[in-house]
């Protein structure tokens, strides 16, 4: 989880990149990543809502 103080919600590339390294390393532990989580003043983002597989 993170946050983005612009209250922008997108993810930005190097989220994305992070995103995938995070469950990448996951794999590898066995321990599942859920989801990460962008955060602004307002919304939130949910990587596991738009990216469910």
């Amino acid at each position: 989880m993170h946050n983005h103080p612009s209250g922008n919600r997108q993810p930005s590339a190097a989220g994305l990149a992070l995103t995938k390294k995070l469950r990448q390393a996951g794999d590898f532990l066995d321990l599942p990543v859920l989801d990460h989580l962008i955060y602004t003043d307002r919304r939130h983002y949910s990587f596991a809502s738009v990216c469910a597989e």
